[in-house]
Parts: C-alpha cells; sequence; structure tokens
C-alpha cells in the first residue's frame, strides 16, 4: 500500500513517503484525543466546543489519509466527519449508540493505519461501520427539516444538473499566477488519485493571459478539505475557490480574508500550514455559528468576528514548543551520559592521592565537573520520563466496555495522571496495570442490584493512583467492592492442595492470590477464571524490580499496590565488599546493617543457617560461597550482615566490608555476555573494575528453597 502511494504521489511531482511517518504519529494522536473526548462526552447536554474538536480529530486523520491515497482511512473518516458535522450543527442530537459506533471506527482506524504501516495484517472489513455511520446520518435529514435545522445552503443553489446527487458543489478554482503554470496540473493529477474528491476540467482552455490557470471542479468536499490538499502541491496564496460564475472568490492566502471553514481558519492559525490543519489542540473560533462553507458569503462574518489575531494563536500552538525525537536517539543519548557518568567517577577515583593545594585548579574543575555532570545526568533522564497518564488514559474506554459486557456500573477516577515514570517501565507496566483494573471490575466491583441491598450506590467507583515516594513510584488500583474474603481464599488454597493454616496473617492469606493457577471465580469466563493472571502480574512487577502489595477490607473494597523503580538506567546502590570482589546492592532493597556477634548465626537441618534478628529468623546466604569468591587473606572473614528485602521475605547476607553508597549506571550483562544466576546487571567503577548488581529477588527465592 505504501508503494502504491509513493508511486502515485511520484506521478504527481512529488514524494509524499518521506511524510509518512509524521502521517502515523500525528494520526495516532489524534484517534487517542478522539477516543477521550468521546468517553467524556455528556450526550445529554452536549458541548459546542467539544464536538467541534472531536469533528477537528476526524477531520485532520481525513485530509491526511486522503493526501497519501489511503482511501479506506480516508472513506471511513469522511463517514465520520458527515455524522460529527451533523452533530456540531445540532441536526441531529448524540446518542450513546452513535458513541459505540464512533469509538468502533476510531478502532478500525488505527488497525487500518498500522495495516498501512506494515503490520502484515489483512484489510478490515468496514462494511458494516459504514452502513451504520450512513444510516445515523440519514436520521440527520430527517433532524435537519425540523424548525431548529439551518439551512446549509443560502446564496448559491447548485445547477438542477447537480441536484441530483446530495451536497454536490460547482465550484471555479483559480491556480496562479505561478512561476510555471504547468504546476497546477499537479492539482488535475490529485483528482486523479483521490477518487472520491471529484472531478476538475479547465475552463476557457485553461489559461489566461494573466497567467492564471482557471477550472471547474465538482465535488461534495468543503472549501477547507479541498484547500488543505492543494497546499501540498501550490503555495495557500495562489488558490482561490467560488461558486462557479461567482468571479473570484475569496483568496485562501491573502490576510484579514475570512477562510472557508471558521474550525478550519482556527487551526490553520494555531498550527501553520503543517500536515493537518485541524489537529487536536488547536485553538477554534470559540462561539462561531457553525455551518458549511459554501460560499464566502454565507459562513465567513462569524469567524471573522471572534478570530483573535494570527500571531496570538501561533504563540498559544502546543507543538511550537515540542520536538519529536525517535526513542533510539534518546537511548543513545542516556547511554553516553552513562558513560560520562563512569569517567568522572574514575577521574575522582585517581585524584584522592593528589595534593590538591599543589594543584587547586584541577581538583575545583574535577568539583565542578562532579556538579555539572550530576545535573546533566537528571536532565537526560528526565527526557526519558512520560507521564502515567499515558498509561491511565487507555483504561476509560477498556472500562466503559467491560462494565458494559459484565452489566456492572463503575466510574473510574485517575489521580496523579501527571506523575512521570521512565519510558521503558511505562511499557511494561502497562499489561500487569490492564490485568489489575480488569480484576478489579471482575471480581471486585458488586452487581448494581447486590450493591443497593448492601446500602452502597449502585455504581461502584475504581481509583487509580500514582504518586512519588522517595526514589520510586507507587501506583494503586482501589475498588470500593466486595474486597477479599479470607476463609473462601484459604478454602481455595486447600482445593488445590496449597500449604496454608489459619494461623496465617492476613497479608499472607492475600498474597495466595498471586499463586499460579489460584482463582476464587465461579465459574471460567472470556473476562477471567482461569487463574493465569494475578501470578503474571508478579512475576512481571518483580522483573522490573518492583513489589506488590495488598490491602483489603471484606465488604468495603480491596487495594493492589505496586512500587517500582523510577528508572532502569541509572539506580542508587550499596556496593559491598567480599573478598577481591565488589557487589551493588540496590539500595531499595537494602532494610539494615549489622556486625556479627559470636553464637549470633544458628545452624538448622545440618546446612542451612539462620540469624534472630528482633524475634525474626531468617536465611543467611554467603555470598562468597554462592559465587566462589577465591580468598587469599584467610584471616579476614565475613562478619558483617546486610539485611535485604524483595518479593515479601528478607534474607540476611555475608559480606567482608560496607563501601559506600553510590550511583550506578546499570548495563545489560546478557546481551553483552550472558545470564548469570542471581545477578541482574552490572556496573563499571570508578576504578574501571567491573562489579555485578545482585539480584534479590533471586537470593530470596534461593533461601526459600
Amino acid at each position: 500500500m505504501q508503494q502504491e502511494t509513493h508511486d502515485a504521489s511520484s506521478a504527481a511531482g512529488i514524494d509524499l513517503s518521506q511524510f509518512f511517518q509524521v502521517f502515523f504519529e500525528e494520526a495516532g494522536e489524534n484517534l487517542e484525543t478522539m477516543e477521550q473526548m468521546l468517553l467524556n462526552l455528556d450526550i445529554h447536554n452536549a458541548d459546542d466546543e467539544e464536538l467541534n474538536a472531536i469533528f477537528r480529530c476526524a477531520h485532520s486523520v481525513k485530509g491526511g489519509a486522503a493526501t497519501f491515497g489511503f482511501s479506506d482511512v480516508a472513506e471511513l473518516t469522511h463517514q465520520m466527519e458527515t455524522l460529527l458535522d451533523k452533530l456540531r450543527r445540532h441536526e441531529l442530537s448524540p446518542t450513546a449508540a452513535m458513541v459505540d459506533v464512533l469509538l468502533a471506527s476510531g478502532d478500525a482506524l488505527k488497525a487500518q493505519l498500522a495495516r498501512h504501516q506494515g503490520n502484515g495484517a489483512d484489510p478490515l472489513d468496514t462494511a458494516e461501520l459504514l452502513v451504520s455511520i450512513r444510516s445515523m446520518s440519514a436520521g440527520g435529514l430527517v433532524a435537519a427539516a425540523a424548525p431548529r435545522a439551518v439551512p446549509v445552503v443560502a446564496v448559491a443553489a447548485p445547477p438542477a444538473a447537480a441536484a441530483a446527487q446530495p451536497g454536490l458543489r460547482q465550484l471555479e478554482l483559480t491556480v496562479g499566477p505561478l512561476p510555471d503554470p504547468d504546476e497546477a496540473d499537479n492539482l488535475v493529477e490529485l483528482f486523479k488519485e483521490i477518487t472520491d474528491l471529484g472531478t476538475i476540467e479547465p475552463l476557457d482552455a485553461g489559461r489566461s493571459a494573466d497567467g492564471l490557470r482557471r477550472f471547474k471542479v465538482l465535488t461534495t468536499s468543503t472549501d477547507s478539505d479541498l484547500i488543505d490538499l492543494f497546499n501540498f502541491h501550490v503555495a495557500r496564496e495562489h488558490i482561490r475557490l467560488a461558486p462557479l460564475g461567482a468571479g473570484y472568490g475569496f483568496h485562501a492566502g491573502a490576510p484579514g480574508t475570512p477562510a472557508a471553514d471558521p474550525a478550519a481558519e482556527a487551526s490553520e492559525a494555531a498550527q501553520g500550514y503543517g500536515f493537518f490543519a485541524n489537529a487536536p489542540g488547536a485553538p477554534s473560533a470559540a462561539g462561531a455559528e457553525p455551518a458549511a462553507a459554501t460560499t464566502a458569503v454565507e459562513v465567513h462574518a462569524p469567524a471573522v468576528k471572534v478570530a483573535p489575531p494570527r500571531g496570538e494563536k501561533a504563540a498559544a500552538a502546543p507543538e511550537s514548543s515540542t520536538l519529536r525525537v525517535s526513542v533510539e536517539k534518546v537511548d543513545q543519548l542516556i547511554n553516553l551520559v552513562g558513560e560520562l557518568v563512569i569517567t568522572q567517577a574514575m577521574l575522582a577515583q585517581n585524584s584522592k592521592d593528589v595534593d590538591t593545594a599543589l594543584h587547586q585548579q584541577m581538583a575545583s574543575g574535577l568539583a565542578d565537573l562532579e556538579r555539572n555532570t550530576r545535573d546533566l545526568q537528571e536532565a537526560v533522564m528526565s527526557i526519558r520520563m512520560i507521564p502515567m497518564s499515558l498509561v491511565f488514559n487507555r483504561f476509560p474506554r477498556m472500562m466503559r466496555d467491560l462494565a458494559a459486557k459484565l452489566g456492572k456500573k463503575v466510574e473510574l477516577l485517575q489521580v496523579g495522571e501527571a506523575t512521570e515514570l521512565d519510558k521503558g517501565l511505562v511499557e511494561k507496566i502497562t499489561d500487569p496495570l490492564t490485568h489489575l483494573v480488569r480484576n478489579s471490575c471482575d471480581h471486585g466491583i458488586e452487581m448494581p442490584a447486590e450493591r443497593l441491598a448492601k446500602g452502597k450506590p449502585e455504581q461502584g467507583t475504581i481509583t487509580l493512583i500514582a504518586t512519588h515516594a522517595g526514589g520510586s513510584i507507587v501506583i494503586e488500583v482501589r475498588d470500593d467492592g466486595k474486597g477479599l474474603n479470607r476463609d473462601k481464599l484459604l478454602g481455595k488454597a486447600r482445593e488445590r492442595g496449597l500449604e496454608v493454616s489459619d494461623a496465617m496473617t492476613d497479608q499472607e492469606v492475600y498474597s495466595l492470590i498471586f499463586a499460579p493457577g489460584f482463582s476464587t471465580a465461579e465459574a471460567v469466563t472470556d473476562v477471567s477464571g482461569r487463574g493465569v493472571g494475578m501470578d503474571v502480574v508478579k512475576k512481571n512487577i518483580t522483573a522490573l524490580g518492583g513489589t506488590v502489595e495488598i490491602d483489603s477490607a471484606e465488604g468495603y473494597g480491596m487495594t493492589v499496590r505496586v512500587r517500582l523503580p523510577l528508572t532502569l538506567a541509572i539506580m542508587d546502590g550499596m556496593s559491598v565488599g567480599v573478598g577481591e570482589e565488589v557487589y551493588i546492592l540496590p539500595l531499595s532493597s537494602v532494610v539494615e546493617s549489622f556486625q556479627v556477634q559470636p553464637g549470633l548465626i544458628k545452624t538448622i537441618g545440618g546446612s542451612g543457617r539462620v540469624v534472630e534478628v528482633r524475634d525474626e529468623y531468617m536465611p543467611v546466604i554467603d555470598l562468597e560461597r554462592i559465587f566462589n569468591v577465591p580468598r587469599f587473606d584467610f584471616e579476614n572473614v565475613s562478619n558483617i550482615m546486610v539485611v535485604v528485602e524483595a518479593e515479601g521475605g528478607r534474607v540476611a547476607l555475608l559480606v567482608d566490608e560496607l563501601l559506600g553508597q553510590q550511583q550506578v549506571v546499570v548495563k545489560n550483562l546478557e546481551s553483552n555476555y550472558r545470564r548469570v544466576d542471581d545477578v541482574s546487571g552490572a556496573t563499571i567503577m570508578g576504578d574501571g573494575r567491573v562489579a555485578l548488581i545482585l539480584d534479590v529477588g533471586s537470593l530470596v527465592r534461593r533461601s526459600r528453597h
């Protein structure tokens, strides 16, 4: 499909394939914005500006798709645009069915765009969607006959020959003067490529003594749509449109003259002459009476009356203050900063023996380098940080569909969407959070009748919360549903042959839902009940260096709390020495450290060793034995213990010395060497040595076996 479009655009004298990626990215953003606005739309009291904004999203996608030759996308968005146009003109009133169809259309458009990007998917059949949208739009024709309807054509009615096709308009297109008058032929080629655009033929042999080219255009498209398309081939100031026989119409680029469509004018003022003149976020001409862009006389006065100055809107455009950069470039930058951090640490290490009195300037320079390196590191790391709203925004749609499927009434609240998390973590945390939200809706929230019988409001509430806590981010999924039943969990565990007892704490009982294959569902459905969800959730979060906790109050609800490190690239660690080797412990896992006293370590079962810390016995792990560290100083035995915590368990690690706390750059050991048991990565120390970063979760699991 991309090759076909490339060939077509080349035939027209311009290669548009270089703009494909920009189109796909901006179209995706438009569809996401449209979905959020549809989900938030109050169908009983729809705001005109909201409807206009939704219309602009569809219009932007259609304009780009038509330009690049993605006819399936252009056709579907054209029909959506028709329905949305009737809604914003109040010829139709929005209904829940319309929102459903528009949401389904958005899903179809995402699939179509993914196919055009080359994922190999089969073409999508949108025939039923198109029929549904056309049917709903046809209801607008009936509504338009009501007294509140606004007549579309007020000045220049179409000739009788064109009246058979509703919406068909006859326009006179004037192009020029151009340095090369033959450039106007590109517009003729455009009509050949986009068959739904209409027809074009030259007037007066197409040429005039004044260097202008004139054409007769038959089309159902609005003037703003045509100008958006023509602008890829001819500058806006060289394009004029007018009803056929009315002489010169408005000048598309002349300052102070009205535009063909109020929304398009507002969008153009906000974003300049980019790909999508009506991208979301562009300010619109608020208060302008929507009307069809048929003639210059009919629709332009309101736009002129309310449109702010062009420069003022340009300053308000969010795109003007952002830059789109590929993730690969950001990752490369972070990697280089990591190398700089290592180099700075090496310089600091080697300068310890230098007499600062003799080399004061060098010492001052090294101090400045350390400060600037840390500032640069923090600034670069912030580039990778993206708001949690990127994850949270996908849940309202999912919740709406799931609640309707289960016959429940659920409200989804979001708190802390602006909280930022590393991009790599955001991508990996999405699936676990999706399962937790679905689990709360399916297992937690009761049916409306059951909630009313318990004295609760029939609409349940699920709350997503993201907050920063120290060097971590905490994400909570709360619901006000039935909560967890301790006896039921113990009963299910015994049925599955799990070792449980009535003496277990509530936290231990709640943690049973993370056991593989464990489920409290009475029946298996396409939503849940197979017991393959929560164990995967915990496994994925643990792999990210995070933890999961559960709080529950039976009859009142449940909270699942996920704690994650802020970034995977650079971490705070505690370096410990064992023999001649140095190991790094994630600082978030370190609980305490203490000196080993004689008789403190006790042997059980012949080989296992435990230590008592504040009336709690925990396993002892000797790092010297696990990693077979060679020892040359036999008098120096491991006499320091570091208590670490992961996956709900604690172990005491035997080490020789504590070397200090520092930030370390995490290097992937698996991709650079191979996987090593009980090691999650590696880093380079200030003296140039490689230190292994220990996988605390793996050490805790080792102690259990």
